[in-house]
């Protein structure tokens, strides 16, 4: 045991969907209790606001970006000797990156703990007042980088579609694709577009995709934004309409699939006046 009563390792640790308050009480007290804390500053983020006041509910911290998340070398040569906190916004084992951490630990003989999180994701559909187990596979919308735009995520929401599945819809963070700067999160209007370029790129050949008979500006959405904050807005809506939206922070959105009746009720509640 170390002075601080954790055993060295590497802690990580679930901060909740974005506002603080949600962090459970166990999450803040090993995060005290660890020696130092770095905050993963790439897969997902806080507000600047809520940055603000993270030290004064756990101590010191320092950012820590994609590169020495995927090469850990000196992330887990500390973690050798001390406990170490790597702080995450939602839940810690939702990105693919957080997962190879333990297989590494586990070779270095390493100790490994998680302190489970709040994600928005669950969060959203929740406030969506979608039914969870209609929703089907959930997808990101990338940036593009020069002419490269992959077409998989429009493919994935068809799918579902058809399938008669929601499909929750995650907006990608960092234009630059590099996970070396704080992110930059995609706007609705960005996401969209994107989604009308895919469909313009797949209807150049022969698709089976009949949900892209449909106008993608004409599908129906929820748009949820800066989730858990006193912001948050749930808005319901043509994808037209929802790309109009000018205010917040961080957004995601649902692409529904045929609606039961409760669901076309609470669909109808979240309108855009």
């Amino acid at each position: 045991m170390t002075e601080t009563g954790l055993p060295a390792g590497l802690w990580l640790i679930g901060l909740g969907p974005g506002n603080l308050e949600y962090m459970s009480k166990y999450a803040n007290d090993i995060a005290n209790a660890c020696s130092k804390r770095f905050l993963e500053g790439y897969t997902a983020i806080l507000p600047p606001e809520q940055e603000e006041m993270l030290e004064d509910l756990i101590g010191d911290w320092e950012r820590i970006m994609r590169p020495d998340v995927e090469n850990p070398d000196n992330l887990l040569k500390l973690a050798k000797e001390v406990p170490v906190a790597l702080l995450i916004v939602g839940d810690p084992m939702q990105a693919t990156t957080h997962v190879d951490l333990e297989s590494r630990c586990d070779e270095l003989g390493i100790n490994f703990n998680i302190v489970p999180g709040i994600t928005a994701t669950a969060l959203a559909v929740s406030l969506s007042g979608l039914q969870s187990y209609r929703f089907g596979r959930q997808v990101t919308i990338p940036f593009s980088y020069g002419d490269y735009l992959p077409c998989s995520p429009l493919e994935m929401i068809c799918n579902n579609y058809e399938n008669n599945l929601h499909t929750l819809v995650l907006l990608d963070l960092d234009p630059t694709g590099m996970g070396l700067d704080k992110p930059t999160p995609m706007k609705p209007n960005e996401a969209v577009s994107l989604l009308q370029k895919m469909a313009d790129k797949i209807l150049l050949e022969p698709s089976q995709l009949k949900r892209l008979d449909d106008p993608v500006n004409e599908w129906s959405g929820i748009l949820l934004t800066d989730i858990s904050m006193e912001e948050q807005k749930v808005l319901a809506g043509s994808l037209s309409q929802l790309s109009k939206f000018k205010g917040g922070w961080i957004h995601c959105m649902i692409i529904p699939a045929s609606m039961n009746q409760n669901e076309l009720e609470a669909f109808q509640r979240r309108m855009i006046v």
